[in-house]
């Protein structure tokens, strides 16, 4: 086995793993019951980590992370006056689903 990467949280770190999977690539997350720990452990060894089984898959996995960090969140302002951000398609008010571009 082998670290990938430190999360910020466990909600990133299981999507990190989910989209790995979903590519192929066996991962897990570790250290994700550790968060309580800080105060007595440093901090920063209290993140979840994001492991793989297979060494050989480190830079296909380090390439698809940087995909995934890289893509960029939506941002719409819907006929209601509420401003949607993230990967929402649906406004949470009114619920009006985002127009489409184009």
């Amino acid at each position: 086995m082998l670290r990938l990467t430190q999360a910020p949280n466990l909600v990133m770190a299981t999507l990190w793993v989910d989209w790995l999977r979903a590519k192929g690539i066996n991962a897990s997350v570790q250290r994700e019951y550790l968060r309580s720990a800080a105060g007595e452990l440093p901090p920063d060894q209290c993140l979840p980590e994001v492991w793989i089984d297979d060494p050989s898959q480190e830079m296909q996995a380090r390439d698809l992370l940087r995909i995934l960090r890289r893509t960029r969140q939506r941002r719409w302002q819907c006929t209601c006056g509420e401003l949607v951000e993230g990967g929402f398609e649906e406004c949470w008010k009114c619920g009006k689903m985002m127009p489409s571009v184009g």
